[in-house]
């Protein structure tokens, strides 16, 4: 599934708040992510424990499958009904048989069921029956267990050992708009409502739609025949038998009958009833592609991009793999309401309309990169994780980590140009470790017996399986080499296919590889050194001495002072590669193996020469040097910047802050590290420096410190702009290159929010001439957040209510998605209360974008306030109405406390936390953990740093 969604946006000042942390309940393979936007949480371990007054004893009472069945295979009939019952209701019909094979000894058939209500024919929800001669025992009862989602069948004898067995239901589930599950999606066509129905099933809701043993390793093939209205189609992972038939009962329904799929995990399940249209393409291997939208979408042609880049990426893959795609179809849907940025189900991906149309005409560059990126993660699980996925969910590491990561791959083969494999550092290794970097991480892989319930498994997918594991992928495909990578992985998928896996069975197969050359040497087997970077929590820091060689590694905390109380077999030390360069050239690659400290003449410097580690930032780790070594590149990059390459400017920026909040460096040697952006014109290093001055932003905007930070800014980023001014020809056109267009970006919004007097008249201009001809928008799609969120900011009711206006208009959700950040830019208090008071109204706000714009609100200074008390105040409607495995429940505790760095903060934070104990925290639990240790690291960091800052800031600003 695809991951938490940040906006590329705008840093510093009130700009900042067009850095929305976009709302996921699952997810969100979001991309262009903003630094600002920290990381979805990743805190410790699952906090939801199996209730203890559970007879244990009784199989019905675990949350895990016994393993006395296997199923083999499905057939399901579902009938949605798109139109309310007499009750109001929004229903599904649903007909079910499934064969299992009997490989223990039983006289319990345990199968899961959620919020189904099953027709008793025989006075049982359940008829069985023998396959192949064998006679089943009779029925005793049958009994559905709300807490673990069972329906248990209990017999009046064993089934057999080795014996087929098939089981029949007739059942009625309710069609909600809860998107999870067999659910509805409804979207307004003008002035006219449309219902659609689809699915979501990771990770626990194929069990809401029919009865299945759902489990991800519990592989069958199944049958699916859908009933829908005549008028509509139906989609499914698989393509039809034949062309939809008259349904004998009613001929205003049709019956389509979909071919069986591979043997497959029920998280993978799909299908869809809907007006929706496609536009389509036949792949040069045969794959039907197909791109599927609401019609005035398709027919505008937003599906284009889409379908022209799903070709390469999937003959990419392809290559990569060394395996053939593995269906004769990929249908790839855009949806109105989706929880998950996307959905890997297999042969039918589900999308967020914003992650796969494209408007060239509304849709900024940065959106272009999402859809292309996520689409890559998406396509990258066709083989990784469809074909062979992990047996349980402690694993998903391993299968988003992996589509975390190549899916820069398969971007970078659809769209060369753009460089976007630079931007996994930004995106995924420097925004994970923030949160790796605290007590409350935790380590990639977790024992199975940790994750049992929905919400333990909804606690999996966060920023460290996803980011984290996309890193540290990375890192081993690298010290390994990417042929060497590829080959083992090739040999894991081709031996474990239409299987279930763990990650030691793929450590083996590129061990196989790694003993079949000799070219490749590594210190230990790569299970040894991947073990220290999976089963242990956090990252080394490590520290070169430049005048004696000597390097040494230690667990790197960004509280110095925290404690760690999670034990490691490792003691916190790991294996690490270490590329380096000496004075601008490459020297030969060094391993720390496992000790504390050693020492290379590698590292050992006289006179000028400086050295730089970790060479295009591969390794997941930071690096510390002493205090003359970092003079010496301060030197250099203030002389002649190029002779470091680009991902090691921004290196050397982002690395030393996190140094000074870990009191390892001082705060000023990090602020010192951007004097030379004065003439940088790349976009990393200054993303790294917004990224990291954010937090300076959080900490001081209410405070002395903002004037003169505000005036350091504006001094170095006038040559920036003007650089961009003069390269775009006063704003017309757009730079070339895809960072290059990020960095713009950077600039207007930096040189407005700092102040620079020529931005702020661009941004009222730009904005004022659209409001005299609102038809035609005279702001390029991706100035469109700073400038909406700067004139917003320096305009009163009058802009804010345009502002609205289009907003309620906008038929491209990625416009919508810039104004509805873009109207939490306001200064005016009662403006922005009214507009949280909107988001608990989805006729105004979209649920899946409730969460969202509360953070967009509290980003703003004026709103910080109000948007805390809000939550305060509505913390129990809000988790009725949003809470349970809702991803964006996290995010929403980690956006809204993000500024708070004095004791009465943090006084109120307990208090939040010990009055609302009784409603909850769902997947906010972690969060709110967090959210209370970063606060008293902020509380104590303020402390040592204001008058530091304070006279840094006024010296440099001159």
């Amino acid at each position: 599934m695809a991951k938490p969604l940040v906006i590329l946006g705008v840093l510093l000042g009130v700009a900042a708040v067009s850095t929305i942390i976009a709302l996921s309940v699952l997810y969100s393979q979001e991309k262009n992510k903003n630094a600002e936007s920290s990381p979805d949480v990743a805190p410790t371990r699952p906090s939801t424990t199996v209730s203890t007054t559970l007879d244990q004893s009784k199989p019905w009472n675990r949350y895990r499958l016994p393993r006395t069945l296997v199923p083999e295979s499905y057939n399901v009939k579902l009938q949605p009904f798109l139109t309310p019952d007499d009750n109001g209701l929004y229903i599904f019909k649903g007909w079910s048989t499934v064969r299992f094979t009997c490989k223990e000894p039983t006289s319990l058939i345990i199968i899961h069921s959620k919020k189904l209500n099953y027709t008793t024919p025989n006075g049982h929800r359940v008829t069985l029956r023998g396959v192949g001669g064998s006679q089943p025992p009779t029925i005793d009862k049958t009994e559905l267990v709300e807490l673990t989602e069972y329906l248990v069948v209990h017999l009046n004898g064993e089934l057999q050992v080795g014996s087929m067995y098939e089981m029949d239901s007739e059942f009625v589930g309710e069609l909600a708009d809860d998107l999870a599950g067999f659910y509805r999606s409804e979207y307004m066509d003008g002035n006219v409502k449309k219902v659609l129905a689809t699915t979501q099933m990771q990770s626990a809701d194929a069990r809401k739609s029919f009865p299945c043993f759902d489990e991800p390793a519990m592989k069958a093939t199944f049958n699916i025949t859908l009933i829908h209205p005549r008028d509509l189609t139906a989609l499914s992972n698989m393509l039809p038998k034949g062309p939809s038939v008259p349904f004998p009962d009613d001929p205003t329904w049709n019956i389509t009958e979909f071919h069986t799929t591979p043997v497959m995990s029920t998280y993978l399940l799909a299908y869809i009833v809907s007006e929706f249209t496609h536009v389509e393409q036949k792949a040069p291997n045969d794959v039907l592609i197909r791109i599927w939208a609401r019609p005035s979408a398709t027919a505008a042609g937003h599906g284009m991009y889409a379908l022209n880049k799903t070709g390469p990426i999937l003959n990419f893959f392809a290559q990569h793999y060394n395996t053939a795609y593995p269906l004769e179809k990929s249908d790839q849907i855009g949806l109105p309401d989706f929880n998950a940025g996307a959905m890997e189900n297999w042969g039918l991906v589900t999308y967020r309309e914003n992650s796969l149309l494209f408007d060239p005409q509304s849709s900024s560059s940065s959106n272009q990169e999402r859809v292309v990126t996520v689409i890559a993660h998406e396509l990258a699980h066709q083989w990784f994780g469809n074909l062979v996925t992990v047996a349980w969910w402690n694993d998903l590491w391993l299968n988003e980590g992996f589509a975390s990561y190549v899916e820069y791959l398969g971007a970078d083969y659809a769209e060369p140009t753009w460089n976007l494999k630079d931007l996994i550092v930004q995106n995924e290794l420097y925004r994970v470790m923030a949160v790796d970097a605290l007590t409350s991480s935790h380590p990639l892989s977790a024992p199975a017996s940790e994750v049992n319930t929905p919400a333990q498994i909804s606690e999996m997918f966060d920023s460290i399986s996803y980011s984290k594991g996309g890193s540290v992928l990375r890192m081993l495909s690298d010290f390994l080499t990417e042929d060497l990578f590829k080959k083992g992985l090739s040999s894991y998928l081709h031996a474990f296919a239409y299987n279930s896996t763990t990650y030691l069975d793929l450590w083996q197969h590129l061990q196989k590889a790694v003993d079949s050359q000799e070219e490749i040497k590594l210190p230990s087997s790569v299970r040894d050194i991947m073990d220290r970077w999976i089963l242990q929590m956090g990252f080394p820091l490590i520290t070169v001495d430049t005048v004696t060689g000597n390097i040494s590694q230690q667990h790197f905390l960004l509280d110095s002072t925290s404690v760690v109380t999670r034990p490691s077999n490792f003691s916190y030390l790991w294996i690490v590669p270490i590329s380096s360069v000496r004075n601008g050239v490459q020297q030969e690659n060094y391993w720390l193996e496992g000790v504390q400290q050693n020492q290379s003449d590698l590292f050992k410097t006289t006179g000028n020469d400086w050295v730089l580690l970790n060479l295009n930032v591969m390794g997941y780790y930071q690096v510390n040097y002493d205090e003359g070594n970092w003079k010496k590149i301060q030197n250099q990059l203030n002389t002649n910047l190029l002779a470091i390459p680009v991902i090691n400017r921004a290196q050397v920026i982002h690395d030393a802050f996190d140094l000074a909040s870990a009191q390892k460096v001082p705060v000023t040697l990090a602020l010192d590290n951007t004097l030379f952006l004065i003439r940088e014109t790349e976009y990393m290093p200054w993303q790294a420096a917004l990224s990291s001055l954010s937090y300076f932003k959080l900490m001081f905007d209410r405070s002395e410190v903002y004037a003169p930070m505000q005036a350091y800014l504006k001094k170095q980023v006038t040559p920036l702009f003007n650089h961009f001014k003069t390269v775009t020809n006063e704003w017309k056109t757009r730079p070339e290159k895809l960072t290059d267009q990020y960095n713009e970006i950077n600039s207007i919004s930096t040189a407005c929010s700092s102040g620079v007097p020529e931005c702020k008249q661009l941004a009222t201009e730009l904005f004022s001439q659209w409001m005299a001809n609102p038809s035609n928008n005279p702001i390029h799609p991706n100035l469109r957040s700073t400038i909406y969120c700067n004139a917003i900011a320096q305009g009163g009711e009058r802009e804010w209510d345009f502002a609205w206006e289009q907003y309620q208009k906008a038929t491209v959700v990625n416009e919508a998605d810039k104004l509805r950040a873009a109207l939490a830019c306001t200064t005016h208090v009662w403006i922005l209360d009214r507009y949280l008071r909107y988001t608990l109204n989805p006729e105004l706000i979209r649920k899946q974008d409730a969460t969202s714009t509360i953070i967009s609100i509290s980003n703003n200074v004026v709103g910080q306030t109000l948007a805390w008390n809000f939550i305060q105040s509505n913390w129990k409607k809000l988790f009725e109405d949003y809470g349970g495995g809702s991803f964006s429940f996290s995010n929403l505790i980690q956006g809204v406390t993000r500024r708070f760095s004095t004791e009465y903060e943090l006084q109120e934070l307990e208090q939040f936390k010990n009055s609302n104990m009784d409603t909850g925290f769902g997947s906010a639990t972690r969060a709110l953990e967090q959210a209370l240790e970063k606060t008293k690291a902020n509380i104590k960091w303020v402390k040592e740093n204001k008058q530091k800052v304070l006279t840094w800031f006024t010296e440099n600003s001159q």
